[in-house]
């Protein structure tokens, strides 16, 4: 029985793990930066909306500058 993951670290080994596995022996590349887009937009879009889409709030919650805020929503296409 696969117990579920509890915390967000818990998730990131689990995918992780996986996606290593799925490579079937294949060697990994460029898999840092890849996790980390995969993670950022998700958690943008959820602290967005958590936000009610108030940039000031949202930056707040993420702990970053409004100006970066603003940055990644335009890298991944999330502005409103």
């Amino acid at each position: 029985m696969n117990k579920r993951p509890k915390t967000l670290c818990d998730c990131v080994r689990r995918s992780v793990q996986q996606h290593l596995k799925d490579l079937n022996g294949e060697e990994a590349s460029g898999l840092y930066q890849r996790v980390l887009s995969e993670i950022e937009k998700p958690l943008l879009e959820v602290v967005m909306k958590h936000a009610g889409h108030n940039q000031s709030r949202a930056s707040r919650a993420l702990g970053i500058n409004r100006n970066t805020l603003r940055k990644k929503l335009d890298q991944y296409d999330l502005n409103e």
